[in-house]
């Protein structure tokens, strides 16, 4: 009777306990809102309505999305399908061959013969983010098949390099070697040897970018290609496990790719890839990886970072913004839920920076977002990109005003910062010359690539192909759709295929590129189809994400 009597008091009393939890968790949440109401600067009452940006295709921008897909094509290495750059033939057919595999396809980074792993895989997630966000527009003008299949052609390659759940190759070549030729890579007899990472040799970032490459793609996949997308979306999951459970920076693991790709870090490339699998999958536990786990010691919230193929900070910052702006129903915890919104503050924080003066937003006089000399288009296209996004969010999710440094911006001063950028690479600058090679009249024509420089008919070996490099006269060949690394800070641009600072293209520059021009070729609301829909999400079966420490 008296252990009866005490399991009924144990019972009423956790009963009253529960209640009192619940209340308190209730008020929090209200203060929570309260909060994130003055934060944000939300209004309450009545929302006004919100001017968006006319219907329609814009025809220069038409002209440039088409015309920068066709870098890819230019960069394609292995045995080509249905090409139509008429100067580039089967290339690198034996990649992959010294370790039995088939490492033939994929892309060359810029204007060698290099297929270095971390930057490909960036390119991938960025082309298929674009793809996502707005394959509808590209649709609307005959260019989304393209992009597809680009994508694919490195998402081929990627499969490939990760033979087993440990093991990813991230490099065929030795950048030693290949840069002391200059040759066309489909007369290259040098030795290309396959470079892996494994659990003695780690490298969290790039099998996490490759991972968050796979996660994307799957998405792109899905509707058309079950077996495909399942397949990329497994490859992601045991990348991401290798990633997490070895964790390591690629780069200290094999130093030799230190002068080309050395990457800073692998926090961020951890979160980007878990964001993309938790779109992937609806999986909470990765939701939980981005928040109350690694949220705080890897997200750097409130300090919002330039986007790029080494700092994939700012691109998790919009990514994750679309979950709390869209009212993603996660069944997920209060303290998860604020993490979301530092997240998306963190995202704010960076469209008020390329809107406002400041120390870290310095601008050309031609009003390019300036930030380094090397490839400096790559963070002015970058931004861009992310504005466009970042602006077509709050007209989706109908949020009128964006509150920076005491001023309210709309979604359409976003817009006009993308457009800005856009146009200035398109040929709005004192240089009056388009950077995207094949567009307009005046474009860079001794772009650095050696494929572009050298006549397709020149019986040319490793060393004396360097006269094509030193040659004064124009490239024979058209790089189409090349973006080159841009101006210097005095909005002035050297045309010699020597400066390669200036005027070697990158296949990640183009990736931006391509995302801005689909963003902006016309408009229409995104879709919510990065959402795992409710009922598929799925409330996970693994173990906790466990901490990971940074030595």
């Amino acid at each position: 009777m008296e252990a009866k009597t005490k399991s009924t008091l144990d019972s009423d009393g956790e009963w009253h306990w529960w209640l009192l939890v619940v209340a308190i968790a209730i008020l929090l949440i209200g203060a929570a809102t309260i909060t994130i109401r003055r934060n944000f600067h939300e209004l309450p009452n009545k929302v006004p309505s919100i001017r968006r940006p006319p219907v329609g295709v814009t025809q220069k921008y038409r002209e440039a999305l088409h015309i920068s897909t066709r870098f890819f094509d230019v960069q394609k290495s292995g045995k080509l399908v249905n090409n139509e750059i008429e100067w580039r033939g089967d290339s690198g057919v034996e990649d992959g061959k010294d370790e039995n595999l088939d490492l033939s396809k994929g892309l060359y980074d810029a204007g060698d013969h290099m297929k270095f792993g971390f930057p490909m895989a960036f390119t991938a997630t960025v082309l298929a983010w674009s793809i996502l966000e707005y394959g509808e527009h590209m649709e609307a003008v005959n260019e989304l098949k393209h992009a597809q299949e680009s994508l694919k052609w490195i998402t081929d390659y990627l499969i490939n390099a990760h033979p087993s759940d440990n093991v990813l190759y991230i490099q065929v070549g030795d950048p030693e070697t290949d840069h002391e030729c200059w040759e066309r890579p489909e007369t290259s007899t040098e030795k290309r040897p396959s470079i892996q990472i494994n659990t003695t040799h780690p490298g969290s970032d790039v099998a996490s970018e490759t991972a968050a490459a796979m996660a994307a793609a799957s998405l792109v996949f899905k509707t058309q290609d079950a077996h495909y997308s399942k397949l990329l979306l497994n490859h992601a999951q045991k990348l991401f496990h290798f990633a997490n459970t070895y964790p390591g920076v690629y780069t200290k693991s094999i130093p030799t790719i230190q002068n080309y790709y050395n990457s800073s870090g692998f926090s961020d490339e951890l979160l980007w890839a878990a964001s993309w699998l938790y779109h992937a999958t609806g999986d909470t536990y990765y939701i939980d990886y981005v928040t109350v786990v690694h949220g705080n010691a890897f997200a750097n919230w409130g300090n919002p970072t330039w986007f790029s193929w080494d700092d994939k900070l700012a691109g998790i910052h919009v990514l994750l913004s679309r979950l709390n702006l869209f009212g993603m129903e996660t069944g997920t915890s209060l303290g998860e839920n604020m993490d979301l919104q530092m997240y998306r503050r963190t995202a704010e924080a960076l469209m008020c920076t390329v809107l406002l003066p400041s120390p870290t937003n310095k601008k050309t006089n031609g009003g390019l977002i300036w930030v380094n000399e090397w490839d400096s288009l790559q963070y002015a296209i970058g931004s861009a990109f992310l504005a466009v996004i970042f602006s077509d969010y709050m007209f989706t999710s109908k949020t009128p005003y964006l509150y920076c440094n005491g001023k309210l911006y709309e979604p359409l001063d976003l817009r006009a910062f993308a457009v800005s950028q856009a146009d200035y690479v398109l040929g709005n600058n004192p240089m009056n010359m388009s950077y995207l090679v094949g567009y307009g009249h005046n474009y860079p024509r001794y772009v650095h690539h050696r494929g572009a420089s050298i006549p397709v008919g020149a019986n040319t070996s490793c060393k004396d192909g360097f006269k094509w490099l030193n040659s004064t006269k124009p490239n024979p060949n058209l790089a189409i759709g090349a973006v080159v690394g841009g101006p210097f800070l005095n909005d002035t641009y050297i045309d010699s295929r020597n400066n390669s600072m200036q005027g070697e293209p990158t296949t990640y520059n183009c990736a931006f590129f391509v995302g801005l021009m689909a963003g902006l070729v016309t408009s229409s609301p995104v879709l919510a189809s990065l959402l795992p829909p409710l009922s598929l999400l799925c409330f996970s079966s693994q173990a906790p994400p466990s901490t990971i420490t940074i030595n």
